[in-house]
């Protein structure tokens, strides 16, 4: 074999081992910043759940000290989950809780100006 030939063939693998390489750090590059963004995110939602969910008697007592709510209604949703409203006739403020079948009791809305509403069902062939 000739020296040109040997020296085309040895660029060619050196060539070809700094793509593969390259190639390498790439990806590990692109996981690295899949994996922050991944944790990021998903520690951000981890947050947010605790602050808003906890065992039902510690929220239920939340509602009661600090806000002066009480329950004003309850039924079951999707999953026998539990969904009740708390409200405080004095201020108006309300809560939505939604507790699971585990005790976990999470807060999925709140505002205020509540008012108690007892209307009866219109007549057949009445638009509400």
């Amino acid at each position: 074999m000739d020296q040109g030939a040997v020296r085309w063939l040895y660029t060619s693998y050196t060539k070809g081992f700094d793509m593969t390489r390259t190639a390498k750090f790439l990806h590990l590059a692109a996981l690295t910043a899949a994996a922050v963004v991944y944790l990021a995110t998903t520690s951000q939602v981890a947050a947010q759940s605790q602050r808003n969910c906890g065992p039902r008697d510690a929220v239920v007592e939340r509602l009661a000290e600090g806000y002066g709510e009480t329950r004003q209604s309850v039924g079951i949703g999707s999953n026998n989950a539990m969904v009740e409203v708390f409200a405080s006739e004095e201020t108006g403020s309300w809560t939505i809780l939604v507790t699971m079948p585990t005790g976990v009791s999470c807060l999925v809305a709140s505002g205020q100006s509540f008012e108690e509403v007892a209307e009866a069902l219109p007549t057949k062939g009445n638009d509400a």
